[in-house]
């Protein structure tokens, strides 16, 4: 993993996430990344949800352009899951069912991201973008592609309860850990130790 650059352009919330929360998860199957594995239906999942979108992860042999890491928010996507992989253990502590990372990648692809960075969970192809538009996630357009941005929804119920935008950096998940914190029912006590 290359080093990333510590001057990256910080992304600002240009408002386009604000419609999300109480917002319906779209019935719409996607394709994990274990195998064989049945698609995951979102919108029917039990417990609470949390999907990190994030734009796409590099092979290790790739070279990062600059023009990537001129984009604010969107240099981080291999330091975001392996910051999940990290907390995974306290995640499901403070009532965390479900997590996945989404992208427009496709399986084949993620799957050797799943392996190589040993991820406990599982991520899932939207490559025809259909979750991305129906739940009018924001994107950006970078090398003839277009690419998710990078954000993360709380989902409960079959609905978006929380959404986390814009990310920087790309691995802080505190911010989630702090608001699950704050859920009714949650005892707080010390979690010392490693949480891989």
């Amino acid at each position: 993993m290359s080093e990333v650059p510590t001057d990256l352009p910080i992304p600002v919330d240009d408002g386009l996430c604000d419609h999300l929360v109480d917002y319906p998860v779209p019935n719409i199957t996607l394709q994990p990344t274990s195998d064989p594995s049945p698609p995951v239906n979102l919108s029917t999942l039990t417990g609470l949800t949390i999907v990190f979108c994030y734009p796409r992860t590099g092979k290790p042999t790739e070279s990062i352009p600059d023009s990537w890491n001129a984009i604010p928010g969107a240099r981080g996507c291999t330091p975001q899951a392996c910051s999940f992989r990290d907390n995974f253990r306290l995640l499901k502590t403070f009532g965390v069912t479900n997590l996945f990372g989404l992208s427009t990648q496709s399986t084949q692809y993620q799957k050797e991201v799943k392996e190589r960075l040993k991820l406990p969970y599982d991520l899932l192809s939207d490559k025809d973008l259909q979750f991305v538009d129906t739940l009018k996630l924001p994107t950006f357009e970078w090398s003839g592609e277009r690419l998710v941005k990078r954000l993360i929804l709380v989902i409960e119920d079959g609905k978006v309860v929380k959404c986390f935008y814009p990310i920087f950096p790309s691995d802080r998940v505190e911010d989630v850990i702090d608001w699950l914190k704050t859920r009714p029912g949650i005892m707080l006590c010390d979690f010392g130790g490693p949480t891989g």
